[in-house]
């Protein structure tokens, strides 16, 4: 899902979806499209609208409804949580929190690699969000720098829109499997059972690159990746560049079988102690530039109404009206 700040809707966007008031775009992937609405107490969610073409897939519903469900079980620390859906829509959809921020891959492209307690900070907040996500019985399948989002209040992890039950089959469509080829573990890209040894994989593989922009497994396009990451048995990535610190912490992390990777627990646990300091404190944990952004998107998500690059989607509405209540 690509989330570059908010935009304006466009002329084919709905007007709302389900009584959800429809106010900007946040986001647009394979799957659909979200946006920004509140509930009727105001509170901001994040909506995400199913494509058409899926929407007319028998199975692509029932997998959704599945998926929802398994999302509906995670809560924790740093876990953006379902508020709402309807699976049995005409166009199948999605409510979540909305928590205004930037997207980790946008933030690499534009600001460079983040420092290293940061980088350990991000870590350790994003692992004790899988640690919640595995404690529920589900495995994310997707984590990547875009499905982790940089906030005031620290990392949050996004998208369960292919997570999966610990234990069910694994999973492909329309011939090809599900996930994002240059972030796969290597069980993953070689299309084997799936276990939460999966996500520490990835997660690894996102804090190398958060440490030095760069994906461990090298350059190229998702298939290539994909294919040095399955043969990581024989060709490791190189990890010298990295402090020891959190070398220590990847090493750990990019095994190649499943069973010699630490849980998620752990993981977050080893980079607070890394860390040095008290990992939920989120008192300016990031860099001046980065907390500069944010703090524009957060006053844009106030109000988008008042910003000169939504004027359309006012021009639009003949004034607000009340969401659903979130659950």
């Amino acid at each position: 899902m690509r989330t570059r700040g908010l935009e304006p809707l466009r002329a084919d966007d709905p007007e709302e979806i389900a009584g959800y008031v429809l106010e900007a775009r946040i986001g647009e992937g394979g799957m659909g499209t979200v946006f920004l609405t509140r509930t009727a107490e105001g509170r901001p969610v994040a909506l995400k609208l199913i494509r058409r073409e899926h929407a007319q897939s028998e199975n692509f519903r029932q997998r959704f409804a599945r998926e929802v469900e398994a999302a509906r079980r995670v809560h924790g620390h740093h876990v953006v949580p379902v508020v709402d859906h309807d699976a049995e829509a005409p166009l199948p959809w999605l409510a979540t929190r909305f928590v205004p921020g930037l997207p980790l891959d946008d933030a690499l492209s534009a600001h460079g690699p983040l420092p290293l307690a940061c980088v350990l900070q991000l870590t350790a907040c994003a692992a004790h969000a899988l640690a919640a996500v595995h404690a529920a019985g589900v495995i994310h399948r997707d984590v990547k720098p875009g499905n982790v989002l940089l906030t005031a209040e620290g990392p949050w992890l996004l998208d369960f829109g292919i997570a999966r039950a610990i234990g069910t089959a694994s999973l492909t469509t329309v011939g090809r499997m599900v996930g994002t080829p240059k972030y796969m573990s290597p069980e993953h890209a070689l299309g084997k059972q799936l276990t939460p040894a999966s996500d520490v994989f990835t997660l690894g593989l996102l804090a190398a690159e958060a440490a030095d922009g760069s994906h461990p497994y090298g350059e190229g396009g998702g298939l290539v990746v994909a294919t040095r990451i399955a043969g990581t048995d024989r060709e490791p990535p190189d990890l010298g560049g990295h402090p020891a610190v959190l070398r220590e912490v990847l090493t750990a992390c990019l095994a190649a079988r499943p069973e010699d990777r630490p849980t998620a627990e752990d993981v977050a646990a080893r980079c607070a102690r890394a860390a040095g300091r008290d990992v939920r404190d989120f008192d300016e944990w990031l860099p001046k530039p980065l907390t500069a952004t944010v703090a524009r998107i957060e006053r844009a998500a106030r109000d988008p109404r008042s910003s000169g690059w939504l004027s359309r989607t006012l021009n639009r509405r003949t004034g607000p009206k009340p969401g659903p209540s979130g659950d």
